[in-house]
């Protein structure tokens, strides 16, 4: 149910810098910046995705006969939990629950849960394949559209302004390049889902004969250059070779063109997850042709 592999050494320092960085953003945006939610409402998610990805954890230990990988030390324990942090501040930091603690609590359980339900068999074991973080905006959204939304824009920046205003855009931009240049190696997923998005705003504008600007003004919000480094590229549901990283980018480009297109809201977050579907689709039809497969004669008295 949960990942059955210790992490690569690159992928557990990206998680601890995403880790520090989050953790960082999230109390300077609530000291400083002027984040709207509560000072309870980020604790809340972490203990909900603390106890479930704990929960999930000891559940498939004591059924596969194994130890469970948080146990033996409270090293093992903190990284055993980086993911959850990293899901849980996230979550509570884009999506606004005004006072409903347990809208924060069911958000942030189905993004870990997803992690255990949506899987895929890859190689000799099992691996998800929604980011789950974006999955649990996305199925908070879906199911209670009245209670919950995503946070203003401005949160990020309203008690700051003149060159801070960009130098926070910029710190976060420098960051978010140097972790996914360095440890999680997708800057081309990175650059192709900026490219696609530069790109899909242009043809928008000219079919529609509208200004080029107010489709290309999310780029200059904080909450876009978050999603961009440290939503989209998330090392375990995204491709890693160079030219599934392309694919991978511009897919959710063209999503989002067609969602806006439809006027249907959200459009970045239910972009990225439908994308993440058809991949765990792809990867799920790979598994099936390989298991059906002719065996070769000395196969055939034994299996196939």
């Amino acid at each position: 149910m949960s990942e059955r592999t210790y992490y690569s050494a690159d992928h557990l320092a990206a998680l601890r810098r995403f880790s520090v960085a989050i953790t960082a953003l999230t109390v300077l945006g609530h000291a400083v910046l002027g984040f709207e939610q509560s000072y309870v409402q980020p604790l809340v998610a972490l203990v909900a995705a603390y106890a479930v990805q704990l929960a999930l954890e000891w559940v498939d230990a004591v059924s596969n006969g194994r130890p469970p990988r948080f146990a033996g030390s409270w090293g093992a324990l903190v990284e055993f939990l980086l993911p959850a942090h990293i899901t849980a501040l996230a979550i509570a930091m884009l999506l606004y629950f005004n006072d409903r603690l347990w809208l924060v609590a069911f958000s942030t359980a189905v993004a870990i849960a997803s992690k255990a339900v949506f899987r895929v068999p890859v190689g000799d074991r099992t691996r998800h394949f929604l980011n789950p973080s974006n999955f649990g905006i996305c199925a908070t959204l879906l199911v209670f559209p009245y209670d919950v939304g995503l946070v203003l824009p401005w949160q990020f920046s309203e008690n700051i302004g003149g060159a801070v205003d960009w130098v926070l855009p910029a710190l976060i931009f420098a960051l978010g390049t140097y972790i996914n240049g360095c440890f999680t190696k997708r800057m081309p997923l990175v650059a192709a889902w900026l490219a696609g998005f530069v790109i899909q705003a242009v043809v928008r504008s000219y079919l529609l004969d509208a200004p080029l600007f107010p489709r290309l003004a999310p780029l200059t919000g904080v909450a876009f250059v978050l999603f961009t480094f440290y939503m989209v590229p998330d090392p375990a549901t995204t491709p890693r070779g160079l030219g599934g990283q392309v694919v991978f980018g511009t897919a959710v480009a063209v999503a989002y063109a067609v969602l806006t297109a439809l006027h249907i809201p959200f459009g970045l977050f239910f972009a990225l997850t439908i994308v993440c579907a058809l991949r765990g689709l792809g990867l799920l039809a790979q598994s099936l042709a390989a298991s059906r497969r002719p065996c070769a004669p000395e196969e055939l008295a034994i299996s196939c």
